[in-house]
């Protein structure tokens, strides 16, 4: 329990490096900021993370993480791949994108993927007040909570815009990325693998959204590729808890 408790302490110094970076960094535009979050977590989160990484694994490990989800329509698609390839990823969902899609939620968490937090209706957390910033994240917790029967630890914030402190309010580790795909920008597959292979590098966090047909598409060729050439896709957990 104490050797527990030492790594969650440990975990949550390094949150605070993370959130003091983001605090500097005081522009209003959304597409600003998340250029500024990319920059900080190249500078903070992707660094820390590679620090933390086993010195004696086998294989070089990366991350794929999808942010939105779930969808109705594509995260199966992309379960249905992942499960046929053995391969575990990280899903932040949307409070609001829960909501009749339970069973797919339930279905994440019985394969085993790891399931955080993305706010409630994807608030920017530091343009709005402390309270509702407290309610956004603790309302998805819950959801994910009567569903699965485990709360979240991790947490993605929208735009990569993290209010300080927030992390000790709701006691949850705050995850950002190395890698920025923008899927959602292009939906161009090729475009998508040519940002992941231009940047990958061990300890990488690619940041992915699972509400794209395109998107499920590049993901599954991602794992395809780097499998072969020896890579390990890993839960950010084991990145930042290995």
């Amino acid at each position: 329990m104490k050797k527990r408790k030492r790594k969650f302490e440990s975990c949550m110094i390094f949150a605070g490096i993370l959130f003091a970076a983001f605090t500097v960094l005081s522009r209003t535009d959304n597409a600003i900021i998340q250029e500024a979050g990319i920059s900080a977590a190249k500078i903070i989160a992707g660094e820390g993370m590679q620090r933390l990484v086993r010195e004696d694994q086998d294989r070089p490990q990366i991350a794929l993480t999808f942010d939105d989800g779930p969808d109705e329509k594509y995260t199966e698609k992309l379960l249905d791949g992942l499960k046929e390839r053995g391969i575990k990823a990280s899903f932040f969902l949307l409070g609001k994108s829960i909501e009749g899609n339970e069973h797919i939620v339930k279905r994440m968490h019985r394969e085993g993927h790891l399931i955080g937090n993305h706010t409630y209706n994807h608030v920017q957390l530091d343009k709005i007040s402390e309270t509702r910033a407290r309610e956004e994240i603790l309302k998805t917790n819950n959801r994910i909570y009567e569903i699965t029967g485990e709360y979240p630890v991790y947490m993605r914030p929208p735009y990569g815009a993290w209010k300080k402190d927030t992390e000790f309010c709701v006691e949850m580790i705050p995850v950002f990325w190395t890698i920025d795909t923008l899927d959602w920008k292009t939906q161009n597959v090729q475009d998508v693998l040519q940002r992941a292979r231009k940047n990958i590098k061990n300890g990488s966090v690619i940041l992915m959204h699972d509400e794209y047909e395109t998107t499920v598409e590049a993901a599954l060729a991602l794992v395809d590729e780097f499998t072969e050439q020896g890579w390990e896709f890993v839960t950010v957990d084991r990145l930042i808890l290995p």
